[in-house]
């Protein structure tokens, strides 16, 4: 099945989407036998990407970028969710929440120095807000920036962070007036690898999309330009939650890509595996959930471009974009666990791509606001 789109997407998306599905095919599949668990993401990968720019598909021409927005970032993200999630962790950042906050909020400086390098991949994007006692809490985080002169002096510990092994540059949210709290109290600073009294102290061993690394950032008295302020003071809250929409988007895209994968290998493995003297996808079981499986992916595809495409308009999409995230994700679960029932035992085998595929979805039910936090800015979106 092809899960064609009720409404045509321009051309250029087009061509994009088969530019990125051959690398998959060509470049990206061939390589899920040979990368183990804790691998670093191989060289000729980030050229690749460079190369085709796909650091900088929402990043604006004038940037450097291809100018494509949210649309182009979705086709990318769901395609490459057709492998390894860590393909997809490897741009996520300089295309989403590493670098919209600069873009939407930065000075014409700031975007001048950081924008072109991400676009061309030159510089790795990340972005810090969870700390190890503010999670879904994001309001209750305790990192403190304190302005001193021509710096502002950041204390206090991030984790969680994607990409932190292999980031350049951080956008990080602090407290700058205690008093008031998020709204108003959190600033944003670009903090760069490097900076006096930063420093990476330990990367996290995870469940799945194990390649690029979540880790811990610790700020001692770390000295950051208040150049590198992302707006003006008490932005932080605001900037932060600027760039979720576009990110809840980007893991909808991946989950989608994901859920197509295992289904496409659902089918195939279905149609091979003989018992009981037939293919197993003549028994009525195993069509009822290929056709489960089919439905929640053309549903959850229509559901996605349709947002992404209001978002690229400019439209406020907080609850659909939450909405898409959620749906998205917790079929791509539900799918994963029924293509691996399928498979039946040879499916919880790693010589076989389903467990790895679903170890790696189980995250997006996390990331950038678990399901049950969606669940709560529907509501509040539903009720106001």
């Amino acid at each position: 099945m092809d899960f064609k789109l009720p409404f045509e997407l321009p051309e250029e998306l087009n061509l994009l989407r088969e530019t990125t599905a051959r690398v998959v095919q060509k470049e990206l599949i061939p390589l899920e036998k040979k990368l183990k668990d804790g691998d670093p993401v191989p060289s000729e990968v980030i050229k690749i990407f460079s190369e085709l720019g796909f650091f900088g598909i929402t990043i604006p021409q004038e940037y450097g970028g291809m100018g494509l927005g949210i649309p182009g970032y979705v086709v990318v993200q769901e395609e490459l969710g057709k492998t390894l999630d860590c393909f997809n962790l490897l741009i996520s950042g300089n295309n989403g929440i590493g670098s919209l906050g600069i873009l939407y909020f930065g000075s014409e400086e700031q975007k001048r120095k950081y924008l072109p390098r991400m676009a061309s991949g030159e510089i790795i994007s990340a972005f810090a807000l969870t700390e190890p006692g503010a999670g879904s809490d994001a309001q209750s985080i305790k990192t403190r920036a304190e302005k001193k002169g021509d710096f502002y002096i950041l204390n206090g510990t991030k984790h969680f962070i994607t990409r932190a092994d292999i980031a350049d540059v951080f956008t990080v949210i602090a407290v700058t007036d205690p008093q008031k709290k998020a709204r108003g109290g959190f600033s944003a600073f670009i903090v760069e690898k490097g900076m006096k009294g930063f420093r990476i102290t330990k990367t996290h061993e995870t469940m799945g999309s194990d390649i690029v690394k979540q880790g811990e950032l610790v700020f001692e008295d770390c000295e950051v330009p208040a150049e590198n302020l992302i707006g003006n003071e008490g932005d932080g809250f605001k900037v932060a939650m600027s760039v979720l929409a576009e990110g809840r988007l980007g893991i909808g895209a991946r989950a989608v890509g994901a859920s197509i994968r295992l289904f496409e290998e659902a089918v195939k493995y279905s149609k091979e595996r003989v018992q009981f003297g037939q293919p197993i996808c003549e028994f009525q079981g195993i069509r009822w959930m290929l056709s489960e499986m089919a439905t929640n992916i053309l549903a959850a595809r229509s559901m996605l471009y349709a947002v992404a495409l209001r978002r690229h308009k400019g439209e406020d999409v907080t609850a659909e974009a939450s909405m898409v995230k959620l749906f998205a994700t917790e079929n791509a679960w539900k799918i994963g666990d029924m293509a691996l029932q399928i498979f039946g035992g040879y499916g919880y085998m790693k010589d076989y791509p389903v467990e790895r595929i679903l170890r790696d979805i189980r995250s997006m039910r996390i990331i950038e606001g678990t399901s049950e936090i969606q669940k709560l800015v529907i509501a509040r979106a539903i009720l106001k």
